[in-house]
């Protein structure tokens, strides 16, 4: 083997002996980063009526109070789900809440929460929290933690209200709850 093949043989030994013994810890997952995921997997299990006016190619999500999501929201812009964009609109003074197809309330605006589902009563918006308490008073899905997961609850009958149908893969992992009564 001449000089040439011996530095390469070394090389490759170098480079094969240093990948073997770096490793690479990737952090875990945010709880944000984990409900952003649940949000985009949710919305395929969702059923909006035909007729629902919504921009044919956005799957709008707007979020109203305080985004404890950080930058966690921004992996899912541009990408598609359902063969929709997302769009991630922060509500201001200016939104209409009607033209959300999903309206995720921050725990900030818990003291809000019925004049916030009032104002899109009879639209087909899909509300999301994750503040105890919210399924109960009429948002349709709501995040709470368990042994340090993440996992849902979800308000059938606000769903049904909405005209949306909620498919039973997804029901068959969620804690079902009634608006005020609790628990199914």
């Amino acid at each position: 083997m001449n000089k040439f093949g011996k530095t390469i043989l070394i090389l490759l030994c170098v480079i094969f002996t240093a990948g073997r013994s770096i490793s690479i810890h990737a952090a875990p997952p945010t709880e944000y980063e984990v409900k952003t995921a649940f949000i985009n997997s949710i919305t395929k299990y969702v059923e909006w009526p035909s007729a629902a006016a919504y921009a044919a190619s956005t799957m709008r999500l707007c979020v109203i109070g305080h985004n404890s999501f950080g930058k966690a929201l921004d992996t899912l812009r541009n990408k598609k789900v359902s063969g929709l964009v997302w769009e991630i609109v922060p509500v201001g003074s200016e939104t209409n809440l009607k033209e959300c197809r999903v309206l995720f309330i921050a725990v900030s605006e818990s003291g809000n929460i019925r004049q916030i589902l009032d104002g899109i009563e009879g639209s087909t918006v899909l509300t999301i929290g994750d503040t105890e308490g919210y399924a109960e008073q009429g948002v349709m899905v709501n995040f709470y933690l368990e042994d340090n997961m993440v996992r849902i609850e979800i308000n059938i009958d606000a769903a049904r209200r909405a005209g949306l149908n909620i498919s039973s893969q997804l029901l068959k992992l969620a804690r079902i709850v009634n608006q005020h009564g609790g628990m199914q």
